[in-house]
């Protein structure tokens, strides 16, 4: 695990929707890039039996945080990039019970950034494309 792997999972382990309530898991972190996943329980389903959009939103959510913050994470600075705006397209239910979420820095200056979070199942088979809009706040 590298150390800004071990960083992003002790400052977002506080963010407990995501961690603990949805159970996403922060897999890798690097410079302007994170991957996290989560397996789907019966509790992430909704009436359909289909996987919430919400939970694939949130994976994404939390994926993007990692991968802005990097930089924070890296210079031991207290996290200040957060979302200003997103988007989602479900392109397919997953066909297992594993989901992985993958950014892509688009652009990342020093008051704006832009991440592409691609999220696939367990198969590599993309279900969602997230496109993610952020600010830095400063300290």
């Amino acid at each position: 695990m590298t150390n800004l792997t071990h960083k992003a999972r002790q400052v977002f382990g506080h963010d407990i929707y995501a961690t603990e309530t949805t159970g996403v898991v922060i897999e890798a972190v690097e410079q302007q890039f994170a991957r996290c996943s989560l397996t789907i329980g019966p509790g992430l389903r909704n009436a359909m039996g289909a996987v919430m959009g919400g939970v694939m939103f949130t994976l994404a959510d939390l994926a993007f945080a990692a991968a802005a913050n990097s930089i924070c994470l890296e210079q031991d600075k207290p996290i200040a990039w957060v979302t200003t705006g997103s988007s989602i397209e479900f392109l397919s239910q997953p066909k297992d019970n594993t989901l992985i979420a993958e950014t892509e820095c688009i652009k990342q200056g020093r008051t704006s950034c832009l991440f592409l979070v691609h999220i696939t199942d367990g198969q590599n088979r993309r279900v969602a494309v997230v496109t993610a809009r952020g600010s830095y706040l400063g300290q």
